[in-house]
């Protein structure tokens, strides 16, 4: 088989790759968005407020 046979093979098969990589691509970020929104804003847990221990420097939970 001449070269450039096999480098336009090679060629349509990774085209062909691409577009399959890039729609499933599409349907999992299409399905990770309809889960992202199913949920209301305020589901999530509450964030924690951290401190800066003057001793150390770490950041620590702030106490209540």
């Amino acid at each position: 088989m001449p070269p450039l046979v096999i480098v336009a093979l090679g060629a349509l098969g990774v085209a062909a790759l691409a577009k399959v990589v890039v729609s499933e691509s599409r349907r999992i970020n299409d399905a990770l968005d309809r889960h992202r929104n199913a949920g209301s804003p305020a589901s999530g847990p509450e964030p924690i407020q951290l401190e800066r221990d003057p001793v150390t420097g770490e950041f620590r939970p702030r106490g209540h």
